[in-house]
């Protein structure tokens, strides 16, 4: 059994919220460029990756806010979901070592 993918998603996942938090806090900042984070799966890990968003050239900030929260919502569930992977997998090498023992 091994959790270093569940840990792996858990990190992308954070780096997501993060991202996404501080365009977030810069949605009222004039001329900010956010950035964007998409989330992949590489050789049996998962990492997450960080561009700027192209400059649309407006004066204002250009978070774009239907994407933000929605970005989180789906971050936080993924979390919850690997967080849950983790406590099984450690209950049921508890419940082995019970069997075992």
């Amino acid at each position: 059994m091994n959790i270093s993918n569940n840990i792996a998603s858990i990190q992308a996942n954070t780096t997501l919220l993060n991202v996404s938090a501080n365009n977030i806090a810069n949605v009222n900042t004039d001329g900010f460029i956010p950035k964007d984070t998409r989330i992949t799966n590489d050789a049996n890990s998962v990492r997450a990756t960080i561009r700027q968003v192209d400059d649309n050239g407006s004066p204002r900030s250009q978070t774009d806010l239907a994407k933000e929260i929605p970005d989180q919502i789906i971050a936080q569930d993924a979390t919850a979901l690997n967080v849950t992977a983790i406590k099984t997998k450690d209950e049921m090498m508890g419940t082995l070592l019970d069997i075992k023992t």
